[in-house]
């Protein structure tokens, strides 16, 4: 086993990363960027080292700097965490150069899986349903994909091939549009990804994201670990998942499984991944894509599997068998996971910069909060505006709905605006308790940003008193009653949350 690992990264996952190295009995070093120095993150950790800079660019995304401070402090293992360099191929493969373990999947597997053109042909190859598509070249004459598209059917989805989270994506419903669509998607893939490949897809309506979560070790051993409905996204990007999913039966459950498996085992798949599929209305099942990393919304399968994936990544890593069979892995109960973010839902969720005056968390059984910010933390433009993750568990989807409820009533956040209102909201809003969701679930139904109206008197009180006590020497108000010129929130627009 590790005596050190190094973990390239920050916020909540460093954190709920190095808390797991720790208990496991082996040290957790780690960087921090300028911008992060006082991060909570950096305080939990055994060792920390500077990495220069505040952009992620500058930091976070520098595999020479990190794999130099590895080296430098004995690191025998990094782990990447999500995001940043978790699903670099190119850093993985320095790090096997360097002898230094990468904590994921190989960079081969990254590699087959990474590109999107590739991985459906490999779906294709072991059997997995794919959604109808084409994936010839859109280059120059686009004569062909105008046929293509006629053939698929509009409408149509215009993705990249070195993609996610929505860049590089265009929804077509009329050949007219086409040409646009192509050339605007490819511009956007070549400035996000550095790739300007693109491919076309059958667009189906009104889908369910589900996902399923898988392991595998070096013993040949591949297992995966039920599934995670992820449906209610914004932008593209997921902010609440559960498992299980409220539609997917034990049949469909054991179906989707084995494909996920059959894929991860043909690439020689290692350690843990998730392969993400979409679910139609009549309940059939395509391949999406897979993400060759540990997934933010992992807490939700921990607790109803009751296993630690961070430890069993890290004992993988190491060489070790699976701590798991699949025979092992009997899920109970329904978890679910809201994000929290540092943004203002009132008005487009623009992001919420500043000081956190006050962080309180709720605390309860069965409920779990991994954050990456405390009281006097900074949320700064540099980073992804997500403060923490409210994970609850119950004996069924009602009860863990109940139990999300009462904790985000008790989540109080002030010095900055957050979602937590409209998450109260989302989970209250009558389609959404039915589990009657899918991707386009936010646009179709109105979901209150706020409640203010139904504030008691008590919680403006308790706001105005905070506002006042939040002052410089001189006696004014850091924070006025209302937003200041420069739109910083005062506690006054977080009285929603306050309820102690």
């Amino acid at each position: 086993m590790f005596q050190k690992v190094l973990i390239a990264n920050r916020g909540e996952i460093a954190v709920r990363i190095a808390q797991t190295l720790q208990e496991m009995g082996m040290s957790a070093a780690g960087v921090y960027s300028d911008a992060d120095r006082e991060a909570l993150h950096v305080s939990c950790l055994d060792e920390a080292f500077p990495l220069d800079g505040n952009t992620s660019s500058e930091t976070y995304l520098r595999g020479d700097k990190i794999l130099e401070i590895a080296r430098r402090c004995g690191a025998a293992a990094i782990h990447p965490g999500y995001g940043f360099l978790s699903e670099n191929a190119a850093f993985a493969q320095m790090c096997r150069d360097a002898g230094i373990v990468f904590i994921g999947p190989t960079p081969e597997a990254i590699r087959a899986m990474g590109d999107k053109i590739l991985a459906k042909q490999t779906a294709v190859g072991v059997g997995v349903p794919v959604v109808p598509g084409w994936t010839g070249s859109l280059d120059g004459d686009l004569e062909n994909a105008r046929k293509e598209a006629r053939r698929i059917g509009y409408p149509v989805l215009i993705k990249a091939a070195a993609g996610g989270g929505g860049k590089g994506m265009r929804l077509v419903h009329e050949e007219g549009d086409l040409t646009a669509a192509v050339e605007a998607a490819q511009r956007e893939s070549a400035g996000a990804f550095g790739d300007s490949r693109v491919f076309i897809e059958k667009y189906i309506q009104r889908p369910r994201h589900v996902e399923i979560q898988i392991f595998g070790d070096h013993h040949g051993h591949v297992v995966h670990l039920n599934e995670r409905e992820c449906s209610i996204q914004r932008r593209h990007q997921k902010i609440v998942e559960e498992s299980p999913s409220p539609v997917v039966t034990a049949a469909l459950r054991a179906e989707m499984g084995e494909a996920a498996v059959r894929l991860a085992s043909v690439i020689g798949y290692t350690n843990a991944g998730t392969v993400e599929f979409i679910l139609d209305e009549s309940g059939s099942f395509y391949f999406l894509e897979v993400n060759t990393r540990l997934q933010v919304e992992h807490p939700v399968t921990e607790l109803i599997t009751r296993q630690d994936l961070v430890a069993a990544q890290v004992r993988v890593a190491a060489g070790e068998p699976l701590p798991f069979r699949q025979e092992d892995l009997r899920p109970s109960g329904h978890a679910l996971e809201c994000r929290i973010y540092a943004e203002d839902a009132s008005r487009g969720f623009v992001p919420s910069t500043g000081t956190i005056e006050l962080l309180r968390l709720p605390a309860g059984c069965n409920i779990r909060v991994d954050s990456g910010v405390t009281t006097g933390s900074n949320v700064s433009v540099y980073y992804d505006p997500m403060l923490a993750k409210l994970i609850v568990w119950g004996h069924n989807r009602e009860d863990s709905l109940r139990r999300m409820v009462w904790a985000l009533e008790r989540f109080v956040v002030l010095g900055v605006t957050t979602n937590i209102e409209f998450l109260r909201n989302l989970m209250l809003h009558p389609e959404f308790w039915s589990g009657r969701l899918h991707t386009h679930f936010l646009e179709e139904h109105r979901v209150s940003a706020n409640d203010a109206e139904d504030v008691p008197n008590e919680a403006w009180i308790a706001a105005a008193l905070a506002s006042r006590l939040l002052a410089d020497g001189n006696g004014s108000a850091v924070r006025s009653a209302h937003s200041g010129q420069d739109g910083t929130p005062s506690p006054w627009r977080s009285a929603g949350a306050w309820r102690m």
